[in-house]
């Protein structure tokens, strides 16, 4: 009898084996058959950067957003690290530059600087270009850059201040200055200005540099050094080229003002230009409530 019941209970154990063996067999034929049909996918990733390259993010973030036009292949080159800057090739397109010269060209005026102690605008022989105000979100062309904007610098959209568009005769020039704000009523009404972002709308033969004279570094490292005027050759520069975009940061990570993010625009010597620019602000408030959580 010990010998029955042994040999029923090793069937029932083969039985209950040979069961579990043919359920997982036809669950991999059901897998298989849905992956060939493409109801599950899994996700490969083609890039060679590392996980937490924010250039692969930028680039990402470029070719997958929306914008007038096509633009061409994208890549960041870091300019300096004092001040931070960095370089966005072909941020906006050929059509985009067009687009907001045709749209800017009509309502010009002469440009003006804030007073440190008013913090209103006046008039200033050390700015003598002419340019405009657009609204934010102003259209869906803007819309679209301004969220490229956000992306491409971490800033959230609602912090950026009213984009702006600039034009430079030949001759014409803006002294080295300061973005960050010196008096209260700017910092009160808006908060610091932590970064600005250059877009160059139109190429410049000679001249025109965006120049940092107190940036720290080998400024004669720059690929273009051949290409500079002579002006710009005496501190780090930037030569404007259409669709070009120039981030640099007006604030160091520990939200202490950079006097090194002094910069100014020389003058042309044979083309006028056109430069997008947009300014960054943070609420003064919650920057200083963030940093003391740290």
């Amino acid at each position: 009898m010990a010998k029955v019941r042994h040999s029923r209970l090793q069937a029932r154990k083969w039985s209950t084996v040979t069961l579990v063996l043919s359920m997982l067999f036809m669950l991999s034929v059901v897998l298989l058959m849905l992956l060939g049909l493409g109801v599950f996918f899994l996700p490969i990733n083609d890039d060679d950067s590392a996980p937490n390259d924010l250039t692969s993010y930028r680039r990402m973030a470029s070719e997958r957003g929306k914008g007038l036009g096509k633009r061409g292949e994208q890549w960041t080159e870091v300019l300096s690290w004092e001040p931070r800057a960095f370089i966005y090739h072909n941020f906006l397109s050929k059509e985009e530059c067009e687009y907001l010269i045709n749209l800017a060209k009509p309502h010009m005026v002469k440009s003006t600087v804030v007073d440190s102690k008013t913090g209103k605008s006046k008039d200033s022989r050390v700015r003598t270009s002419s340019g405009m105000f657009l609204r934010r979100g102003q259209d869906k062309i803007i819309k679209d850059i301004e969220k490229r904007i956000a992306d491409y610098s971490f800033i959230p959209v609602e912090h950026g201040e009213g984009l702006q568009v600039l034009h430079y005769e030949v001759g014409q020039k803006y002294d080295a200055h300061f973005d960050y704000f010196l008096d209260e009523f700017n910092t009160k009404n808006g908060g610091q200005r932590m970064a600005t972002m250059l877009m160059y709308l139109s190429d410049v033969e000679e001249g025109g540099e965006t120049i940092f004279p107190a940036a720290k570094g080998n400024i004669s490292s720059v690929p273009w050094w051949n290409e500079l005027s002579e002006c710009g050759k005496q501190g780090l520069a930037v030569k404007p080229k259409m669709g070009d975009a120039l981030l640099f940061w007006s604030m160091r990570p520990d939200a202490t003002l950079d006097p090194s993010s002094l910069h100014g625009l020389l003058p042309s010597f044979s083309l006028s230009y056109f430069i997008f620019s947009c300014g960054s602000r943070m609420i003064k408030l919650a920057l200083h409530s963030r940093l003391k959580k740290i």
